[in-house]
This record gives C-alpha cells, sequence and structure tokens, in this order.
C-alpha cells in the first residue's frame, strides 16, 4: 500500500434504510471491514443508519452496534462522504440524495422506483457536483448488470434485451409450470416463503419489471427512457390452463421485460420497451431460469449473444451488489477519478410497443367440423399475418374445481395457431376478424412468441 494510501482517514458511509437488504449491508461492512479497507485503500467506518423508528426491533447481526440507529436522516447525509440508499420508494430518497449530493458525498442506490421515474435529476446533480451514483442492486439483485451493459458493452451495439427482472413472478409461473397449481395457490405460497409481499401488485402486474426495464434500455440505447415509456401487462390473466397448453406447444410462460432498437412505420428509428406475458420456446436459455431466479439476456452487434444469471433478490445477494458500488466509489475517492455519467447521446425516440414485430400464439375454441381452419387460415391471409404453424393437439389434462381433469366439451376442437413475426396492430386486427367467424366459439389466448 502507498504512502497515501497510508495516510488516508476513514471514509465515512451513512446508511439510509434497515430492512431487509440494510441490514446485510450493515453487516458486510462490519464483519468484512478489514478486507474492504484493503480492497479500497483506506477503511470505510459505518457512522449511522436511519431509520423511522430507531427503537423498533430489528434483524441486525452481532457485528453491527444499535447506538448507529439514528431518526435524523438529513444530519446523517450531511457527515457522510458515502451515502447508502436502500429505504425504496420516492420520497424522502429522493430529497435525501440529492442533498448528499449537493454536499459532495457519492451515492449508492438500490431504488430502482426512484431512478425509473427521476433518475434524470439525480445523474445532472451528481454531473454538476462532479461525485459518483452508482445502482446495479437496482436491477437484478446480485446478478451484475448495470455495469457490463453501461461499461462493458460501451464500445458495442445493443440491439435487444430479454430479461427476467422479476423473482416473485418467474416463482409463480414456475410452480404453475411444474406442478399445475393455480395462480392464486401460487402466489400464496410465493407468500409464504417470503418471495412475495402481502400485497403483491408491484410484482404480479409488472411495475416492478417495468421499472427495471426502464433503467436497462436507458443505459442501452443512451436514451432517457422512464417508467412512462414502458408499455406493461401483468401475469394476473394467465391461468393454469395457459401454462399447460404452453407445454403443448415447446413453450414455458415467463414475465419479460423487452427493451429492442426499432423502426416504426414511418421508417423512424426509436426504442421500444415493455413487459409482458411471453411464450419462451424450452429451447431458449431463458426458458430454463427457475424459481426466484433472474437472467437478462443481452443480443449485440459485436459481441453476441449474452446472459446474465442469477439470484435477482434477496438481501444477501442485494447487498452483495451495493457493496460492489460502494467500493467503486470508495476507491475513486483514494485514488482519484469518476464513475460513468449518464450517457443519452443518441436521445432515440420512445416509440410506441404496437411497433414492435413479434410473433404471436392465438388459441381458439371452435367447432368440431370440417372447413373452420381455412376460414380462420383465410382471415389472416386477408389481414396479412402468415401462419408458421397450426396445431390441433390433444386437450392438455388441467385439473378442474372438484380436482378431476377436464378433457375438454364434446364437439369442440381446440386449434393453437403460430404466426411468423407481425407487427401488434395487424395481429389485434386479425383477433378481430377472427372472432366474428361463426364456428369461432372463443379465443382463449392470445400470447406473443419471444425469444425464437
Amino acid at each position: 500500500m502507498g504512502a497515501s494510501q497510508q495516510e488516508q482517514g476513514p471514509l465515512r458511509v451513512a446508511l439510509l434504510g434497515c430492512g431487509v437488504v440494510g441490514s446485510e449491508v450493515a453487516r458486510l461492512l462490519t464483519q468484512q471491514s478489514a478486507d474492504l479497507a484493503s480492497r479500497v485503500g483506506a477503511p470505510l467506518e459505518l457512522v449511522g443508519i436511519a431509520v423511522r423508528d430507531a427503537s423498533a426491533p430489528r434483524p441486525l447481526a452481532a457485528s453491527v452496534d444499535r447506538s448507529l440507529l439514528t431518526e435524523d436522516a438529513e444530519g446523517l447525509v450531511a457527515r457522510a462522504d458515502i451515502v447508502i440508499e436502500v429505504m425504496g420508494g420516492i420520497e424522502p430518497a429522493r430529497s435525501l440524495l440529492l442533498r448528499a449530493i449537493e454536499s459532495g458525498a457519492a451515492v449508492v442506490t438500490a431504488n430502482k422506483a426512484l431512478l425509473a421515474e427521476d433518475g434524470p435529476t439525480l445523474y445532472k446533480a451528481a454531473d454538476t457536483a462532479g461525485v459518483d451514483i452508482y445502482f446495479e442492486a437496482a436491477v437484478a439483485g446480485a446478478i451484475p448488470i448495470v455495469r457490463p451493459v453501461r461499461e462493458s458493452l460501451a464500445g458495442d451495439s445493443v440491439r435487444r434485451i430479454l430479461g427476467i427482472v422479476n423473482g416473485t413472478t418467474n416463482y409463480v409461473l414456475d410452480q404453475m409450470a411444474s406442478t399445475g397449481m393455480s395462480f392464486d395457490d401460487a402466489v400464496k405460497q410465493a407468500q409464504d416463503l417470503g418471495y412475495a409481499e402481502a400485497d403483491p401488485t408491484a410484482d404480479v402486474e409488472g411495475f416492478d419489471a417495468a421499472a427495471k426495464a426502464a433503467i436497462l434500455a436507458s443505459l442501452a440505447f443512451h436514451t432517457r427512457v422512464s417508467l412512462e415509456d414502458v408499455a406493461r401487462e401483468g401475469i394476473t390473466s394467465i391461468t393454469a390452463d395457459d401454462v399447460a397448453w404452453a407445454a403443448q406447444t415447446g413453450h414455458v410462460i415467463k414475465l419479460l421485460a423487452i427493451a429492442e432498437s426499432v423502426t416504426g412505420d414511418d421508417g423512424a428509428h426509436g426504442v421500444s420497451v415493455r413487459v409482458h406475458p411471453a411464450l419462451v420456446p424450452l429451447t431458449h436459455p431463458l426458458a430454463g431460469v427457475r424459481g426466484a431466479f433472474n437472467a437478462v439476456f443481452v443480443e449485440a452487434d459485436a459481441a453476441g449473444e449474452l446472459m446474465f444469471y442469477g439470484r435477482g433478490a434477496g438481501g444477501a445477494p442485494t447487498a452483495s451488489a451495493v457493496l460492489g458500488d460502494v467500493v467503486s466509489a470508495a476507491r475513486h475517492r483514494v485514488l482519484g477519478g469518476k464513475g460513468p455519467e449518464e450517457s443519452i447521446y443518441a436521445a432515440l425516440p420512445i416509440l410506441p410497443a404496437s411497433t414492435a414485430v413479434t410473433r404471436y400464439q392465438v388459441r381458439l375454441a371452435v367447432d368440431d367440423r370440417p372447413g373452420v381452419l381455412a376460414q380462420v387460415a383465410q382471415v389472416l391471409a386477408s389481414k396479412g399475418v402468415s401462419i408458421e404453424a397450426v396445431r390441433q393437439p390433444s386437450e392438455p389434462s388441467v385439473p378442474g374445481p372438484d380436482g378431476a381433469e377436464d378433457d375438454g366439451a364434446t364437439g369442440v376442437a381446440h386449434l393453437v395457431i403460430t404466426t411468423h413475426a407481425a407487427a401488434e396492430a395487424a395481429l389485434a386486427a386479425t383477433v378481430d376478424a377472427i372472432a366474428v367467424l361463426e364456428p369461432v366459439q372463443e379465443i382463449t389466448s392470445v400470447l406473443r412468441v419471444e425469444g425464437a
């Protein structure tokens, strides 16, 4: 260690929030203090942990001094060199981080909602103050994805990102696929295991994944993308029947966050960002992501296809990502230098999800008689939607409400039509036209096919 590093005093670290993630961050900072000091070149001193109620019981490790707990978040921020924010929410997190930046502190945050809603304000403030802002833990927990997209692929052109970035929904869909469990029962099990909150809305309705998609899209395409720019559809409409039919056609259903480079009808080049359930072929790497794990699949011009896989949530995994950012920010304090700034030079337009071109799978219940398929095929042809495959598989065995298997109604045939790539608008018009055909009893499912 050089003389200048030996003379470096401790770097004061403030921690905002002491929940599941915050308590793990505090534990790692204290238990690994010697190793962290060697990696940084100076000691990291945890000077306080801001909480709403310092008297409330908390699962702090024995190595963490409980006297560090304080309800004076503003005072704590004012005396820190590095501020870690894991409290979540928009306020007071935003005001506290801006105060920290203005006072010259580096900032590390795991707050995906804040970054997706008002990240540019924080980035601009950090740039003006000449301090670092890091947020690896805001997307996919322990999985290193922000740094690779922002730095490792900085010399490449990203074409598309497909991500399973919400562990709760992946667990729910995986349980439905592997056990035949209903959506409600799978959610209840996820809650019992601690994978889902008491109110799972943010997860199952896709809000959490949409915030992460906005962050990834902003980094990948050098364009500001906000939460409002992300088309969002959750998994609450997915049934055990949908999951069973997906398996029959060689797919698994996943909630995907997708950001891609697209060209609109007017020829304008832009970015489409969306979150929705999709059929993923069993041959695709994302199909094998089980349980509460996350994975992000990146397609780039020069690098080709890359996949990042691991635990996307939880106290220890997320704390690992937080500490990685803390070390980077601290080393800049000791050795000089600064982390990457917001890159928005491309300023591409955000195009609606309807401009995205993808394959679809449409499932129909029709009269079981000759000539029906011909009528359906004629409608698709008239709308310019090309058929890739038509299946009339045997009815999958799906447990009914009484536990008995429902083998389908007599006189009803099920058609599963997979299209070639088509624009969403063309597909929507096709579905509307098919629905009014006399032999069509019901359009039971329309799902996108991604990753094929």
